[in-house]
């Protein structure tokens, strides 16, 4: 199967990196090149792009879109908590702007061994990088009732997320969860019929939870925040686009902290703290993708995208 993806907000986030012809600037999630194309398509002879990504067949199909820009494409499988390192050992140290595209891609969703969707039935893995040993069905199975409701809770926000690890449990009792159709179906037998029939797919939180927890997405996303920002070059961009409510208040509460990071008390006449701002938040709101971005790319209607510059 083709890597196909169809880039979100893809105008809004390169226009939003202001991107100087001589700058270098990193895609932390490569996915199939949409946006890091487009980025390469306003550099000059000079400037230089680094493509970063976990999973080998997006690392693939990039390199067959971005070929035609030579020389100036560096691309490297890795995790983007590893950016820092990466750079620095092809002696980069800093950067006039980064993109993050926190979504799963359109290809890993669709390609059902990957394990990501719940529309088909397949191996329950979920693995963002295939070197990685543990995969969704080691949660699933192991993972005891009280973390698996934990993470249903915390990461998909499931309100019957209880209700379900007791189901996966009792499941697995009789026999290992391997596919799945198989969490499909119990978590439809956790789930109220009535609840179902306003609500979406059932599984859909799940899934996300499980994912989120399998790839420590939300761990990578806090631990990485602050050095990104901190390898911007003064008036470089970090451009991020979140997909649901749980990334986007780390990026938004990260923003305003390194915009103003004074740890004083209110009541305090000046700051005596001696932290100073690293930048400014150019998006008071996130851009949001225009109805007819919606209407012809489902996947974009819970995407927001958030902007910080470096001072």
């Amino acid at each position: 199967m083709a890597f196909k993806h169809t880039s979100v907000l893809l105008y809004e986030t390169v226009d939003g990196l202001n991107v100087r012809p001589d700058g270098i600037y990193v895609d932390a999630t490569l996915g199939g090149g949409g946006h890091a194309f487009e980025v390469c398509s306003r550099l000059g002879g000079k400037g230089r792009f680094i493509g970063i990504d976990q999973d080998a067949d997006a690392i693939e199909a990039a390199k067959k879109r971005l070929e035609g820009f030579g020389e100036k494409v560096t691309i490297i499988r890795s995790n983007y908590r590893d950016m820092k390192p990466q750079l620095q050992k092809r002696g980069i140290d800093s950067v006039d702007g980064i993109v993050v595209d926190l979504g799963v891609s359109s290809y890993q969703l669709d390609t059902a061994d990957r394990g990501f969707s719940y529309r088909v039935d397949a191996p329950l893995d979920m693995r963002m990088d295939q070197r990685q040993e543990m995969t969704a069905r080691d949660i699933v199975n192991d993972y005891s009732e009280a973390d698996l409701y934990r993470v249903i809770r915390d990461y998909g926000e499931e309100r019957f997320a209880k209700n379900i690890a007791k189901h996966i449990v009792e499941a697995r009792q009789k026999a290992p969860v391997e596919t799945t159709g198989q969490l499909n179906e119990i978590i439809r037998r956790s789930i109220p019929m009535k609840i179902q029939k306003t609500s979406g797919h059932p599984s859909k939180r799940t899934f996300q939870a499980i994912r989120i927890e399998l790839n420590s997405e939300l761990e990578v996303l806090k631990c990485s925040l602050d050095d990104m920002i901190d390898m911007l070059r003064p008036g470089g961009r970090i451009c991020i686009i979140t997909f649901h409510s749980l990334e986007d208040r780390i990026v938004k509460s990260t923003f305003r902290k390194n915009e103003d990071p004074c740890i004083c008390p209110a009541n305090f006449p000046v700051c005596v703290c001696g932290r100073t701002s690293k930048g400014k938040v150019i998006t008071r709101k996130p851009i949001l993708p225009s109805e007819e971005e919606m209407e012809s790319n489902s996947r974009s209607k819970s995407a927001k995208l958030r902007i910080f510059e470096r001072i």
